[in-house]
Order: C-alpha cells, then sequence, then structure tokens
C-alpha cells in the first residue's frame, strides 16, 4: 500500500502540535551532536514551547504541517521578510525550520515539505528562497543542494553557551 502524505497549512489551533512536533524533532536532531547542557539550555531558553506556539499566526510566520497516513509526522516554519544581504535583487521568503519525525525520515516528508514551500513561494510571488543550515549537517545540505539551494553566506548560530556556523543558502524561486 503507498503511504499518502498530505500538506497543510497550519492554524493557530495547531500551535500546541507545532510547538511539541518542533522540539521533539530538534532535540532529536541535534542532542547527539551537543553536550547535554547546551541542548538544555538552548531547549529551555529559546526554545519553549510557549515562544514556540506564539509564533504559530503571527504576522510573516507560514508553518506547514505533514500527515503520513493521517498521522502528523513533519513541518514546516517559512518567514516573508527581507531577505539578508548577497541574495540578489526582489522579494524572498526563508525556510526557517523544515523537519520530520525520526521514524519517517527517508519516505518523503521533506520532498513532500520542500516542494509546497517552493510552490507557496513563487504563487506569493517571491523571486528567492533562503535558509540556514548548520555547517556539520551534511545531510540537510546535501538535501538541499539536491533542491538547487547553494550557499552564499554564514552567520552565527548559538546554541545554548556553543557559537556555532550556520551557511546562508539560497535558490531562485
Amino acid at each position: 500500500m503507498q503511504n499518502i502524505i498530505q500538506i497543510k497549512l497550519a492554524s493557530v489551533e495547531d500551535a500546541a502540535l507545532v510547538a511539541d512536533m518542533s522540539r521533539r524533532t530538534f532535540y532529536d536532531s541535534f542532542a547527539a551532536q551537543n553536550t547535554p547542557e547546551d541542548i538544555a539550555r538552548y531547549m529551555d531558553q529559546q526554545f519553549t514551547r510557549e515562544s514556540l506556539m506564539a509564533e504559530v499566526g503571527m504576522p510573516g510566520n507560514i508553518f506547514l504541517l505533514a500527515y503520513l497516513d493521517g498521522q502528523p509526522v513533519g513541518y514546516a516554519r517559512l518567514l516573508e521578510h527581507d531577505p539578508p544581504p548577497g541574495i540578489g535583487e526582489g522579494p524572498g521568503i526563508e525556510i526557517v525550520r523544515i523537519y520530520a519525525e525520526q521514524s519517517v525520515i527517508g519516505k518523503g516528508i521533506g520532498k513532500a515539505l520542500m516542494q509546497y514551500a517552493i510552490d507557496l513561494g513563487r504563487e506569493k510571488g517571491k523571486k528567492w528562497m533562503w535558509l540556514g543550515v548548520w555547517e556539520h549537517n551534511h545531510r540537510a545540505i546535501a538535501f538541499y543542494t539536491k533542491w538547487g539551494f547553494e550557499k552564499f553566506g554564514d552567520h552565527p548560530f548559538i546554541l545554548g553557551s556553543d557559537v556555532q556556523t550556520d551557511w546562508w543558502m539560497k535558490r531562485k524561486l
């Protein structure tokens, strides 16, 4: 039987689901590569359930929810705002986060979320899409490169007390 992936726009009623999935998928993705203290500090200070819930429905924020056979398994957060320097002329949209539950990695969830995000960006008349990705997240970098993103800079990302480097990657829409 074919697994059915559906993507929907999240509403404020989905805020708790988005927040809980955000925290779980971030932790599952990065806890093993960082100290327990840095992960705990980040989760408790900068990535709280309350702050994540508040993002849903805020102006410029767009959340996508991915469902596999009716179960929520992934999400993306897009943000409409001015692009960083070096991206190019015209309006853009940022992919702030795109995550799938560990149990469904490799089942097309990321692909479905990315395609929906690109289509939505085009519908909104955006010329560029960009994102930040940890320089050591090789699987994500390979995924974004496959979708036509290329590096155009970097910026610091502070996880707890650890100053890490995120690459800026962009693609024309």
